[in-house]
């Protein structure tokens, strides 16, 4: 039997940065992980997709603005496969930089499934571990189907974001079932590289997550590029052939009949703890399927037993991970690392224009009823984004009318996933709306409109 001080269950976003956060700390940690070193978020979903978004955005800019901005092309030809292969390339030289990282700290892989074993062991393969201080659970989620409809993933005509990921040309034709963060991206790239694409959400607007006016600008911005959209809509009946699939679905009162080439889906996604021995080791699940753990510490039902990422609840997001696992392995050296606030992580959807947000939306401020003032500012009044042709998108701050307190910032349009930031440190540190205009931004950016937005919440917007 191995012994370490810490083993941690799974190497993606949260339990590969806690492997080194321990390892920072002097504890002699182990790392199980059956496939590659990164997880879903460096193999097969975050660092794969943006690579593949930022091909979409150069074919859109050369098929669309490059004459406006001086540049001659012939015909602009696409080609999915390329794309996909320079995407996975990404994803390799991110997967090998884990493996470094997991060398420089002496971190030692246990390659196989690990299983939890009473009294803080883990059994991978024929062998059992022992952790002296902690055993980690960060087996992160995978996607789900709609088995009930007839949508069972197939990896053929039915797909997921991980086939979708590995396609050797884009499909003719793709419904992708699900507006979230995911739909919306798939449903960007695939269009810029010439599939027909129909986006289908079951509730009353795409990105249902998001602020309103983010998800209604996105909406407008998907329509005029041609992709169809629906949202309100309930599929009531899929026929899966073997080249082709027929949809039933009800929108806006109406019937709709569909049949495409693929459908993409992307309506959630399952946590992974089966197999995992969890109910023998003494660690209960919530009754969403969640492990159960104490909101303070992420310690399980079973003492010893942590659990981060995906798996221990929402929101599902790799950076939310990561600082979990910072901060499990911290109170396992015996620290007091500052709280998280979960009310302070950042989502960001990297279609065109992207989507970012921290803290309320409106909506939510409304059912709280909250006393609180809007301030935005739209990007069609911004230098920098006049100069560089991005000019859909706002950014909205929402502020505490007596206070000044940001209860919550949306940006949508180019960047908006580099700009968020300075509305988390802000939120964070609880500056107010007068503090963010204190600080000089420089012009021309983008981020002078974060400070017109501050202003405008205060009644003093200078430049519209």
């Amino acid at each position: 039997m191995a012994s370490f001080d810490v083993i941690i269950i799974g190497g993606g976003p949260a339990g590969y940065v806690c492997a080194i956060r321990s390892a920072q700390l002097g504890l002699s940690t182990a790392v199980v992980e059956k496939d590659k070193l990164g997880g879903v978020c460096v193999n097969i979903g975050c660092i794969p997709t943006k690579a593949l978004l930022h091909s979409a955005r150069i074919a859109n800019v050369v098929t669309h603005e490059a004459r406006e901005l001086g540049i001659e092309t012939g015909p602009v030809k696409t080609d999915y496969g390329v794309a996909m292969k320079r995407s996975r390339k990404v994803s390799e030289q991110n997967s090998r930089g884990v493996e470094f990282l997991m060398k420089k700290h002496k971190v030692t892989v246990l390659k196989g499934e690990g299983v939890l074993a009473p009294g803080k062991r883990v059994k991978v393969g024929g062998e059992t571990h022992e952790a002296r201080k902690a055993v980690v659970i960060a087996t992160g989620s995978r996607v789900k189907g709609i088995p009930q409809i007839g949508l069972e993933l197939n990896k053929t005509t039915v797909i997921s974001s991980d086939e979708a990921l590995f396609l050797e040309r884009a499909p003719v034709s793709l419904a992708v079932i699900g507006a979230g963060a995911v739909g919306c991206e798939f449903a960007d790239i695939f269009h810029a590289f010439g599939s027909k694409i129909t986006l289908i959400e079951a509730l009353p607007r795409i990105l249902p997550l998001e602020d309103a006016e983010c998800s209604d600008t996105v909406s407008k911005s998907f329509r005029k590029r041609g992709i169809e959209v629906f949202a309100g809509a309930k599929v009531t009946k899929a026929v899966v052939g073997k080249d082709k699939v027929s949809l039933t679905f009800e929108a806006g009162g109406k019937a709709q009949t569909l049949e495409v080439e693929k459908i993409l889906m992307a309506a959630g996604r399952d946590v992974n703890t089966e197999k995992l021995g969890l109910a023998e080791a003494g660690v209960k699940l919530t009754d969403r399927g969640w492990v159960q753990v104490n909101p303070a510490t992420l310690e399980t039902t079973a003492a010893g037993v942590y659990c981060i990422g995906d798996v221990a609840g929402p929101p599902m997001l790799a950076h939310k991970g990561s600082r979990e696992g910072v901060n499990v392995a911290e109170l396992i050296a015996g620290r007091r690392p500052h709280p998280i606030r979960y009310d302070n992580v950042p989502s960001v959807t990297y279609c065109h224009p992207e989507v970012a947000s921290i803290g309320l939306t409106e909506e939510q401020c409304k059912e709280r009823k909250l006393d609180y003032q809007i301030g935005r500012f739209p990007f069609s009044a911004n230098g920098r984004a006049r100069a560089t042709n991005e000019t859909d998108g706002f950014v909205k701050i929402i502020r505490d009318k007596k206070y000044g307190e940001i209860l919550g910032a949306h940006i949508v349009g180019g960047h908006a996933s580099e700009m968020i930031h300075e509305l988390g440190v802000a939120r964070e540190n609880e500056y107010t709306v007068e503090e963010i205009d204190l600080a000089i931004h420089a012009h021309p950016t983008l981020s002078e409109a974060i400070a017109e937005a501050a202003l405008d919440s205060m009644g003093r917007v200078m430049n519209i």
